[in-house]
């Protein structure tokens, strides 16, 4: 147990105690949780947004940590749920509807930051990574990126960790696939 989740074991929860526990949260693991964000919804203003309001979720979950977990797989699990739920809710899917329409209108792409992103060699991995399939997506950001072991990993998802080990062998031979044709197009 870190110095941080004693503190919350500790606390009574009062308001200010709780304030400075999600400051210090925000502090730990604020780019954390908004590259996982992003990694959901590959966009950087929503993103921020949905850091907001995970953290404020922390905020009025904190006196329900029951510290069955670190306080980390805690706030990632939060995270992951906040965002499949966002994917899930009518709003997304009507802004991705919006969204296609401009792929029928040549040269206004709402896009130019990804559209910048495809056409540079050097991010062709992190590309490669965002258009995987969320369910991969997510294994491959939190075991590479975040560098948590497969057995947190299971935790933060709520899957098992035979399938966690699955999703991250295909998610590889996808990516493996996906550059393997990057390099060709680019040859």
């Amino acid at each position: 147990m870190n110095e941080l989740e004693q503190w919350v074991a500790r606390a009574e929860n009062g308001v200010d105690e709780r304030e400075h526990i999600i400051d210090q949260l925000m502090h730990d693991y604020g780019d954390a949780i908004l590259h996982l964000a992003y990694t959901y919804v590959k966009n950087r203003a929503t993103a921020e947004d949905l850091t907001q309001e995970i953290f404020i979720k922390c905020y009025e979950k904190l006196p329900q940590f029951n510290q069955k977990a670190t306080i980390k797989t805690w706030i990632y699990r939060i995270a992951s749920n906040h965002c499949k739920d966002y994917l899930r809710s009518w709003h997304y899917r009507k802004i991705t509807i919006n969204n296609k329409i401009w792929d029928y209108i040549p040269c206004q792409s709402p896009y130019v930051e990804e559209e910048i992103l495809r056409k540079s060699e050097g991010h062709s991995l992190t590309y490669a990574v965002t258009n995987l399939p969320i369910k991969y997506r997510e294994i491959v950001f939190l075991h590479y990126y975040e560098e948590l072991p497969l057995a947190e990993i299971s935790k933060i998802t709520n899957v098992n960790l035979n399938t966690i080990k699955t999703r991250l062998k295909r998610a590889k031979e996808l990516l493996k696939d996906k550059m393997i044709e990057e390099g060709l197009k680019n040859e």
